[in-house]
């Protein structure tokens, strides 16, 4: 079993909360040798550095499709803004500290690697850890992702996949805003179908963190496809505060700013 490398707790100080949640949650060690797979410039490489013994970064963002060929928009990126836990600690309906902000501005990791997620330029049994953080779906066809990320992964490694979910019970209405926001979306996955897709790609579940975020609107909204979209977001939002039709999102008013909510989960798998 490995140690979480003692640098979580002594660093932790400048991580927003929820990245902080997600390193305790990876654990990694310092004779780790950690690839993370992301959709552009994630946090996790800069995180993850200073606690293993090496790092390498890949950038999967797939190629641009050519005008009038469809596919996913460049512009829909995950953004995630200021973000708060929910829960018995939570702070009332203050808006979070400063802190719980990612720093958007790039990290000196060093160069990402450009490469296919679902064709990796590295060897079997490569990487002791292996991460995707909110990524899972933008990357090309998700099971092809994770069989990929499993074949890289050395038996008794680790993988960690970070990503949005509804609960096992929950209805579709969550999935229309967010396809407001980008008519590409996959759909959020249940909990179960994610676990099940895990485990069918070749890998056993060791350990699950599911847990509920608060995010402003409007950080959110700025990766919206168009104006009207943004807006027909705010009107179903704000319709809910005041009582009308459920969106799934739990909408309210926070600090003077309109907020929903988000599941995340956590999980960690180890290759079969």
């Amino acid at each position: 079993m490995p140690h979480p490398a003692t640098a979580v707790q002594e660093t932790a100080g400048g991580i927003a909360p929820h990245l902080r949640r997600l390193l305790e949650f990876v654990e990694p060690d310092r004779d780790d040798v950690c690839l993370d797979v992301a959709r552009g410039r994630g946090p996790m490489p800069a995180a993850l550095r200073p606690r293993v013994r090496h790092m390498t970064a890949v950038d999967a963002t797939p190629a641009p499709e050519e005008p009038g060929r469809g596919g996913r928009m460049s512009t829909v990126e995950f953004g995630t803004g200021p973000v708060r836990i929910t829960g018995p600690a939570g702070d009332g309906d203050r808006p979070p500290a400063m802190a719980t902000r990612e720093d958007p501005r790039p990290q000196p990791t060093g160069p990402a690697v450009q490469a296919d997620a679902t064709a990796l330029p590295y060897r079997d049994n490569a990487f002791s850890l292996v991460t995707a953080r909110f990524s899972l779906y933008t990357l090309g066809e998700p099971d092809r992702v994770l069989r990929e990320l499993l074949r890289v992964c050395r038996p008794g490694g680790r993988l960690i996949i970070a990503d949005l979910v509804r609960g096992n019970l929950a209805g579709p209405e969550r999935d229309r805003i967010e396809r407001l926001r980008d008519p590409d979306h996959p759909g959020t996955p249940s909990i179960a179908r994610l676990t099940e897709m895990i485990t069918s790609a070749g890998a056993t579940i060791r350990r699950l963190d599911v847990f509920t975020v608060e995010r402003p609107v409007e950080p959110w909204l700025a990766g919206a496809r168009d104006d009207a979209s943004a807006d027909r977001i705010r009107e179903a939002l704000t319709d809910e505060v005041d009582g009308g039709p459920k969106t799934g999102a739990k909408p309210r008013v926070i600090g003077g700013e309109l907020w929903f909510t988000q599941s995340w989960a956590h999980v960690a798998a180890v290759p079969i």
